[in-house]
């Protein structure tokens, strides 16, 4: 149960290392929550640092997810098959509100699809997928990660996979849904930013 324990909290403490605030300061010597649309996620990296900033945090995001999953895997045991699971809801929870920096972080997207390629890779890349396109042909990123938090339950349920897993990725879609509840209401008014638009106002992302 200790172990249980420690590899929960471990999981949150790693979600939450905030790259992108991280990356901010040590580049610009500023607070990106203060810059761009103020969230600590890849998509305002890209807005706020550039390119290869973004890209790294981007990556290194969907590697906090994949590693809390591995951690919870490697300390399960036959009667905690769940715990890969809430490993990966940890580091999500972390990645949105940080301990290290307040509390406030992103919107947890990126770290949601590390979690979830090693909890269910082939269920990730069809959401995957489908989310991309949604970008390409409308340019709203807050819709594309909105539609590939719902579509994983989904995928799951149909394809049958273990209840655990199910529950997780509701929990997921709730989480995405909430965090962008302020993108929803742009998305309804027609004022939502696109990828690579001019701002006006707290905008999609990851």
């Amino acid at each position: 149960m200790t172990g249980t324990i420690i590899a929960i909290a471990a999981s949150y403490l790693l979600g939450s290392v905030s790259f992108s605030i991280l990356f901010a300061r040590w580049l610009r010597k500023i607070d990106i929550r203060e810059h761009g649309s103020g969230n600590a996620g890849a998509t305002n990296t890209l807005r706020v640092l550039g390119k290869g900033p973004a890209i790294a945090v981007f990556l290194l995001d969907i590697a906090k997810g994949v590693v809390a999953v591995l951690l919870g895997r490697a300390l399960m045991g036959d009667d905690y098959a769940w715990l890969p699971v809430v490993c990966g809801l940890a580091s999500i929870a972390g990645h949105n509100w940080p301990i290290f920096f307040r509390f406030k972080g992103g919107k947890g997207i990126a770290t949601t699809v590390g979690a979830m390629i090693a909890l269910a890779f082939v269920p990730v890349l069809i959401a995957g997928m489908t989310a991309i396109l949604i970008i390409a042909l409308t340019r709203y990123v807050s819709l594309g990660s909105m539609i590939f938090a719902v579509l994983l339950p989904i995928i799951l349920a149909i394809g049958g996979w273990d209840r655990p897993m199910i529950w997780g990725a509701v929990i997921v879609a709730v989480l995405a849904v909430v965090r962008h509840r302020k993108n929803i209401v742009k998305l309804l008014n027609g004022t939502e930013n696109k990828l690579g638009g001019s701002k006006k106002g707290e905008p999609h992302g990851v």
